[in-house]
């Protein structure tokens, strides 16, 4: 059970990775969405690491 939760999180961060990837690579990238995008990162982060 844990690991299923782990492994959601983890594809969580990925998207996360993705959609700031994405967001960097726009002409205007918005500033603002990419911190709110990495500060979400960082939390799933954090909460993979207390699981384990």
């Amino acid at each position: 059970m844990q690991s299923a939760h782990i492994s959601a999180l983890e594809a969580k961060r990925a998207v996360l990775d993705e959609r700031i990837s994405i967001e960097s690579q726009r002409p205007l990238p918005d500033s603002i969405a990419i911190a709110d995008m990495k500060k979400q990162k960082l939390k799933l982060k954090e909460e993979i690491a207390s699981t384990h």
